[in-house]
């Protein structure tokens, strides 16, 4: 079983920084790209920060840019978020998400796998 499990969540207050990691675990063949959304109450799921298997290609949200910073370590199987000048708007429950591809005999499966999710709050 593949999972994705996120730690760093918090209380903040604006004008802070917070960093998050989301850690896979499993029976792994490889990761893909790996990347943050979240969700603030009443709003659908954004995207936040994208970043593929050699870092080589980084995505951020406008609302993020500059302030934000996703990495990743393939060895550890982990993907961060460093989030700095944190305002209230960024209060939600961050997610982590992974293309992870599993291998069994010789059938190679490629899923989409979803953290639990982290709760950010900023206060103003």
């Amino acid at each position: 079983q593949v999972q994705l499990v996120e730690s760093g969540g918090g209380l903040v207050q604006a004008g802070g920084s917070l960093a998050l990691s989301c850690a896979a675990s499993g029976s792994i063949y490889s990761i893909n790209d790996m990347g943050w959304y979240r969700q603030a109450p009443g709003k659908q799921r954004e995207l936040v920060a994208t970043i593929t298997s050699r870092s080589s290609t980084i995505n951020y949200a406008d609302s993020v840019k500059g302030r934000f910073t996703i990495s990743r370590d393939n060895a550890k199987k982990t993907v961060y978020l460093q989030m700095n000048s944190l305002k209230p708007e960024d209060t939600a429950v961050y997610y982590c998400n992974a293309e992870i591809a599993t291998l069994t005999g010789d059938i190679l499966r490629v899923l989409e796998i979803w953290g639990q999710g982290t709760l950010v709050t900023v206060s103003s």
